[in-house]
């Protein structure tokens, strides 16, 4: 057999698949950055920074920054990665939160991430409504969160009016890695019509499904999302125990971000 295989190759031409999927069946690649690029700076056409030292909702204590701050770089794409950096800045922590350009209604959306470790640190690979309004109403998907005092505890959650953590009443499910801040793992949801599910390494661990009763309050995910990538730093989650300081600088780092539709 591997012989035929051999000698069809020989005769017809065979090539090796540029992108390696881990899409559901019926799925093709839309939208990808593999970090592949000799540059340091990252393809401004692909992404978008949000900056400010503001807490964002969440009593965090980094002030986020574009990809380099003075002699600070927070954001950098070397051997075929991009690494989010946290690092110490006049003061404060200067960190990215870096958001794409496109965004899309439904679909199944990856990334293959290694994470940071300590006390303080939060990385999250999320999406948030392009025509956001309202928080928590308008919806919020968060594919991939982990803190540093709940080492290796991955967390698949969604947010909208009826369900959020203010309430305490957010729909999610912890799944245990015990190598995430060691090695690189594919975070991933499948968004569609009826259901948003949770996926790691292709295995489903987390599912919501679409009431159908038409109510913006239990289901406001039938609009385009954007994708988000975020290292914070304390906050009232990432920073309830307190901070390290000798945490930094962490590192968060990225292989690549995929998106496929139907």
């Amino acid at each position: 057999m591997l012989f035929t295989v051999l000698l069809s190759c020989m005769l017809t031409g065979c090539s090796a698949p540029s992108v390696q999927t881990t899409a559901p069946k019926g799925y093709h690649l839309v939208w990808k950055d593999e970090f592949n690029t000799s540059k340091h700076s990252l393809p401004s056409h692909q992404w978008w920074y949000e900056t400010g030292d503001k807490g964002w909702g969440n009593h965090e204590l980094e002030n986020y920054v574009k990809a380099v701050n003075g002699n600070d770089t927070c954001a950098l794409v070397s051997d075929g990665t991009l690494k989010i950096v946290a690092r110490p800045s006049s003061g404060k922590v200067c960190s990215v939160r870096m958001n794409t350009n496109k965004s899309w209604k439904y679909g199944y959306f990856e990334a293959k991430m290694k994470l940071p470790g300590g006390l303080g640190t939060w990385p999250a690979f999320w999406m948030m409504p392009k025509n956001n309004k309202s928080w928590p109403h308008d919806g919020e998907i968060d594919i991939m969160e982990e803190v540093g005092l709940n080492p290796n505890n991955i967390h698949c959650t969604i947010h909208c009016g009826a369900y959020n953590h203010v309430l305490g009443t957010q729909k999610g499910t912890a799944k245990l890695i015990p190598d995430a801040e060691q090695a690189f793992h594919v975070y991933a949801v499948e968004w569609t019509p009826d259901y948003i599910k949770g996926f790691i390494d292709g295995e489903l661990y987390f599912s919501f499904d679409n009431d159908h009763t038409g109510n913006h309050e239990t289901w406001p995910f039938d609009a385009p999302f954007y994708l988000k990538l975020n290292l914070a730093w304390g906050g009232a989650w990432g920073g309830s125990k307190g901070v390290d300081p000798s945490a930094l600088p962490a590192t968060f780092v990225i292989d690549y971000v995929r998106v496929y539709q139907k």
